[in-house]
Parts: C-alpha cells; structure tokens; sequence
C-alpha cells in the first residue's frame, strides 16, 4: 500500500481543506495510506521533518515556496514531490505589479525539483509550466450535496453575500460606493457578510454573521445573490474562485470580477454576471434585485455549473495524478 506524507505550512486553512483534506477518503478508498504534519516555524525543525520523507513513498507538500536548504534536504530525502498551488505565491499581494523576485526564485527552484506540479488554474498552470513540464490544472472543488438543503428565510428581504476570510474583506470593500446607492434605493435589501471581520455600511442593513465550517452552508444557502470582487492583478489573477462555486452550489447567482478563475466560471446572462466597475455592479446587482425570474433561471445554472467542480469528479483527477506520481 503506497504511503504519502503530507506537508503544509497552514493545515487549518481553507486552501487546505479545500485542495487537500478533501480528497482524504478517496485517498483512503484508493488505497493510499497518508500522514499529515505542519511546517514547524524552526528552521531545523522542518528540515528533520523533511527527513521523514525517506519513510513514504512520496510527499504532497501544499504551497510551500522551499528554501534552497530545503529543497536539498527534501529532493534527497523524498521520493516522489507532488506540489499544490492555488495562488499566485510569486507575488506580494500588497505590490503586485511585478513578481517578486525572491518570491518568484524559490517558486520555480520549487516548483521546478518536484515530479509533478498540481496548480488550481490555467494562469498559475502557466507560470509552473515554464520550469516544469509535467503540471496538471486541478480546479479546487467541493461536495455539491451538503449545499442541497432548503432555504429558511424568515422575511422577503433580498440578501446579497459575501464570504472569505478578514485578509480579504478589502476587496469587498471596493464596491461600496455601488452597495450605497443600492441601498439608498432599495430598503428591503440586506448585506450579508460571513467572515471573521466586517464593516458597516451607512445606507444599507449588514448582517454580520461570523464563519464557521458548520454554519457555512445554510447562512450561504438563505442568501440570494453571491459577491466576488477582486481587483485585476497579477496576484488576484492566481485566484481559483472558490468562492463563486461555494456561491453557485449554494444556488446562487454571482456578479463577479472577470479575474482569475471567475473569469472561466461565470457565463453572462446565464449563471451571472460579470462587472469591472461601479456603474457595472450596480447595473448588475439591481438588476437581479428586480427580477426574481431571472434570479430563479440563473439560480438553477449556477447549481448545475457548480456540479462540473464536484469532488466526485475533481476526486478522480486528483488521485489519478498521485498514483501516476508514485507508481
């Protein structure tokens, strides 16, 4: 039974769970044994747990940019290296005009010494591909079915929504100036944001609900019109859209920022909309706020478009790059 050592810095993120502890039991079901183990903040403590990788067949390490140091002790100790990627980590997201240089060395010195790079879009696909042949695009899914539950709503207010974590409220926040005049001009629309930090905004209620793996679904499903904006960079371009088929699972329709992945999963006029500025994301918000036909036609597209990234099917992809990695 073949083993693989797992290896992230951040094993309570939602990259994490969302790219790697998902596939857990197909692992399990494929007949791979796995241990997982942290990235210790000491230096030699990473490096002797790098060592352990002469113990398993191969190691899955998630997003981890490797010194040069542990890139050595790494490639002689492992092996087989598969490598996950769902952001643009050759980038500082607070200067993305150019890749950063130190970011972008160690991300092709890694990325370039592991057998097999798994990155979460074409764009990130792009940049791996130039050190490393042998990169496959897995686009980060979910179980469609735990969002199959009926809405609860109590009232016959319009929810629009946003969910992701503090770091990330900043973008959402880029759209106020629409979510103002939307709220000077409706009264039964409601902002609600799912997160573990929020704002308030002066014409518009803000439900301020706080983020929790059990709660996430059914505060996501009584909500009627998901968000996702994001700035065009080159850090945001490495953006998997997550968040929109949370959104789209949830059956939701979305208006979103043509970035990153968003741009690949939202169809104009069919599951959403797209907006590149202000004027754009009123137009759009309001427009669905208007029309509940199309609300309900673009609800039932987006649960079908959310089905294309079901772990049933990202599952399979994923394992079957594992055992062609080990095998």
């Amino acid at each position: 039974m073949p083993r693989i050592l797992i290896i992230s810095r951040h094993i309570d993120s939602a990259s994490f769970r969302q790219r790697v502890a998902v596939y857990f039991n197909s692992l399990t079901n494929a007949g791979v044994e796995y241990a997982v183990e942290a990235i210790p903040a000491k230096t030699y403590k990473t490096l002797r747990l790098f060592a352990k990788a002469r113990h398993f067949d191969a190691v899955f390490l998630h997003k981890k940019r490797l010194s040069p140091l542990e890139r050595l002790i790494l490639r002689r100790s492992a092996k087989k290296i598969l490598y996950d990627v769902d952001d643009a980590v050759m980038f500082d997201h607070h200067n993305p005009q150019l890749p950063h240089p130190k970011k972008l060395k160690r991300f092709n010195q890694t990325a370039g010494t592991v057998d097999t790079v798994i990155a979460g879009n074409s764009y990130l696909a792009d940049f791996a591909k130039k050190v490393n042949n042998n990169t496959v695009i897995i686009p980060t899914g979910l179980d469609v079915s735990e969002y199959d539950i009926k809405k609860n709503k109590t009232d016959d207010k319009t929810r629009l929504v946003w969910i992701g974590t503090g770091s990330n409220l900043l973008y959402l926040k880029q759209i106020k100036d629409a979510l103002e005049q939307i709220g000077k001009n409706y009264d039964n629309v409601i902002l609600r944001i799912i997160c573990n930090e929020f704002f308030d905004l002066d014409s518009m209620p803000v439900e301020k609900i706080q983020w929790s793996l059990k709660s996430q679904i059914p505060d996501l499903v009584n909500c009627d019109i998901g968000l996702a904006p994001l700035p065009d960079d080159n850090f945001t371009k490495g953006k998997c859209g997550f968040k929109i088929i949370q959104y789209f699972a949830a059956s939701l329709p979305v208006v979103a920022s043509p970035v990153g992945s968003n741009a690949d999963i939202v169809r104009t006029g069919v599951n959403g909309w797209v907006a590149r500025n202000s004027k754009q994301w009123f137009d759009n918000i309001t427009g669905l706020i208007e029309n509940s036909n199309l609300r309900s036609q673009m609800s039932r597209e987006a649960k079908e478009t959310a089905k294309d990234y079901d772990i049933t099917i990202t599952s399979k992809k994923f394992i079957d790059v594992v055992l062609k990695t080990i095998l």
